[in-house]
């Protein structure tokens, strides 16, 4: 089991944008997106703080977004109930998707970023081919009975989380459903590394950890508060460590073994709900929103991948 070294704040930003909805790394953990209440999509060094580029073009909040395989592209989602699917470069929308009935919540493309699956307010999760300039989606699945809060992807298969308290895994190639109830209210699912587990955050103030294969609870994280709040949770570059937000201003880090807290860490004494959080593809380093602000943290501490 990897030594825990605690975190320090390296880097805090303000995005100038409003209130930040979501903070998410792009694929190496080289670049930061922000999504704001501004309607736009900001692209950023996390080390230096510096705003790289800016993308305007929805008519309402952006909620989440995420950087592609390459990092050549990125697809956006907004209350605005589209999808855009974004040149990084000249920051000009390549396509918008419209097929959403309610505001899109979250977004996340295929391993090899040639689809993009959406989940929103109406319940619907949406596959979309975006090599094609096919503008409806190739699948829609209706099963959540409230809104979709988090997507993502595992080779052939889709998990979706709802506030219905389901994961629903869509297996694409079988064309199977399976559903595995919580039975709270789901506000974010993150993966392990290995691909083995699934970390659900829920309105209840639990973050839980499933068995991506039975759907079986195998442990379960406390501490945090939510109060009906959309928190956000993840699991560190090392699959050790699970991390939630909390809305007293506070993020927890406990040991995904033994369950203890191993870290409180207080973003802010002025209070504010930390809801978003990105953990770094390889590194120890978490970046958290609260209110406008982005804030980096790292350890001294790399995980073994990146020394070899």
């Amino acid at each position: 089991m990897p030594t825990f070294a605690e975190f320090q704040c390296q880097t805090t930003i303000d995005c100038k944008q409003g209130a930040v909805r979501a903070v998410r790394y792009n694929i190496d953990g080289a670049y930061v997106l922000s999504c704001g209440s501004d309607k736009k999509i900001k692209l950023w060094n996390p080390q230096s703080g510096l705003l790289l580029k800016t993308y305007g073009g929805h008519a309402d909040e952006v909620t989440d977004a995420a950087g592609s395989c390459n990092s050549s592209y990125i697809i956006s989602a907004s209350l605005d109930k589209s999808i855009i699917y974004w040149d990084v470069s000249t920051g000009s929308p390549v396509r918008r998707l419209r097929s959403h009935a309610g505001g899109v919540r979250c977004v996340c493309f295929n391993e090899d970023s040639s689809i993009a699956i959406s989940g929103g307010r109406d319940n619907a999760v949406m596959c979309w081919d975006i090599r094609t300039r096919r503008l409806d989606p190739v699948q829609v699945m209706k099963e959540a009975k409230d809104c979709i809060t988090t997507v993502l992807t595992n080779q052939d298969k889709i998990y979706a989380a709802s506030l219905d308290g389901c994961v629903r895994s869509y297996d694409i190639r079988m064309g199977e459903l399976t559903c595995d109830k919580v039975g709270e209210p789901i506000t974010y699912l993150a993966q392990t590394k290995d691909e083995q587990c699934l970390v659900a955050g829920c309105q209840d103030s639990v973050v839980r950890l499933l068995d991506c294969e039975t759907g079986g609870l195998l442990s379960e994280y406390k501490g945090h508060k939510a109060d009906d709040y959309h928190i956000e949770c993840g699991i560190l570059a090392n699959d050790a460590h699970i991390v939630a937000g909390s809305s007293e201003g506070l993020v927890f880090i406990w040991d995904l073994l033994e369950t203890n807290i191993l870290q409180r860490l207080r973003i802010s004494d002025n209070g504010g709900v930390v809801h978003s959080l990105a953990t770094h593809p390889k590194r120890q380093e978490l970046l958290f929103a609260r209110r406008r602000d982005i804030y980096v943290y790292t350890t001294d501490i790399q995980i073994e991948e990146e020394q070899l």
